[in-house]
This record gives structure tokens, C-alpha cells and sequence, in this order.
């Protein structure tokens, strides 16, 4: 059916009570206007305040994708992390049994003595301070005073450091004394706390 454009000029004539035998253009056009009417209307009454709830839910499938992504990384990696874990308990297992019991810290300070005077040093002072409780460990502070020479020093720590039990040193202060060096430092062992011992049990 051609469209006749002619038609639309008597729109102005046409009688509302007479819709039936309007001519078809005339029907076509009042239709489409009603329809964007229609979908105007709709959209500002219906659609408009749903937006933000829209928006929101897209968000909200943006986060529970990365959280599921996320998740399925770490359950594909499941048996990596598992036999990552193991080697961790095992280290920290050995790190603990590297730490001096109660009743083997007495025996550390004959252990220091032993590898200083076999590095030829002299000590002057080697004293237990006191405990620094901390959250899952103590430290033990050992107040030392050796003189010697730089060789004697450097041998010294060496042995320190080999020691089967966990020996750090801190606060070096070297000076001259006679003919010989003095070396004043403070070295510290550490002992588990019975948080620490609980949680390497497990």
C-alpha cells in the first residue's frame, strides 16, 4: 500500500468520533506518535528509577566475578599452596629447634667462651641481661667484652655464626686499648614462648 502524504493535510478536519474511517496515513501517524508518547512516559516512570539499582547490580557481578576468579585461582593452586604450607611448618619446625631451651641457655655462655678463646680473644665480660618478652618468642640479651685483634674478631663471629643454636649480634663498639683492640657488643639468643611452642606443635 503507497503511503499518501496528501492525506496527512486533513488531520486538522478529522473528527475524533470518526477514528474508524480515518484514512490510513492519518492512523499510521497517530500511532507512531502515541507509541513514542508511550515509550517517553514509560521510560521516565518505569525505567528511570531503576537505573541506579541496574548500576549497582552490574557492580556487584563485576566484584562477585573477581571474587570467584580469585577463589578458583587459589583452588587450582590448591595442592601448590598445601605442599608450600608443609615446607614452611618444616622450616619453622627447624628454626624452633634451633632455639636454646631453658635448660640449654646456661650452656650457650660456655659455647661463647669456647669459640672466643679458641679465636684468641679475652674476655673481659660476658654477662646474661635481662629477658625481652615478646609475642611468640623472648629474646635473651648477652652483654660481651672481648680484646683482641681485627682477626681475632672477624674469626670470632664466624664461629658465632656457627654455632648450632641461633646467635645474633648488635651494637658493635670497637676501640683501642694498649696494643690490643676492644670489642664491646651485645649478642642475643632467643627462646620460644609457650605461644610459640603451642602454635609449632600443631
Amino acid at each position: 500500500m503507497k503511503f499518501d502524504f496528501n492525506k496527512l493535510k486533513e488531520m486538522n478536519e478529522l473528527d475524533f468520533e470518526q477514528v474508524a474511517v480515518w484514512p490510513f496515513e492519518v492512523k499510521a501517524v497517530v500511532a507512531l506518535v502515541v507509541a513514542i508518547l508511550v515509550s517517553v512516559l514509560g521510560y521516565y516512570m518505569l525505567v528511570n528509577d531503576k537505573l541506579p539499582v541496574l548500576t549497582s547490580a552490574e557492580q556487584k557481578e563485576i566484584e562477585l566475578k573477581q571474587t570467584f576468579e580469585a577463589k578458583y585461582r587459589i583452588a587450582v593452586n590448591l595442592d601448590a599452596y598445601q605442599e608450600q604450607l608443609t615446607r614452611i611448618q618444616q622450616d619453622f619446625s627447624s628454626m624452633l629447634k634451633s632455639l636454646p631451651t631453658s635448660n640449654e641457655t646456661p650452656g650457650l655462655l660456655d659455647d661463647i667462651t669456647f669459640v672466643g678463646t679458641s679465636a684468641g680473644l679475652n674476655f673481659k665480660l660476658l654477662n646474661w641481661q635481662k629477658e625481652i618478652p615478646k609475642e611468640f618468642y623472648t629474646e635473651l640479651p648477652i652483654q660481651m667484652e672481648v680484646s683482641g685483634s681485627y682477626h681475632e674478631f672477624g674469626q670470632f663471629l664466624a664461629n658465632v655464626a656457627g654455632l648450632p643454636r641461633i646467635v645474633t649480634v648488635h651494637d658493635f663498639d670497637m676501640s683501642q686499648e694498649g696494643s690490643s683492640l676492644k670489642l664491646s657488643l651485645q649478642a642475643k639468643t632467643y627462646r620460644t614462648s609457650n605461644t610459640g611452642l603451642q602454635g609449632g606443635s600443631k
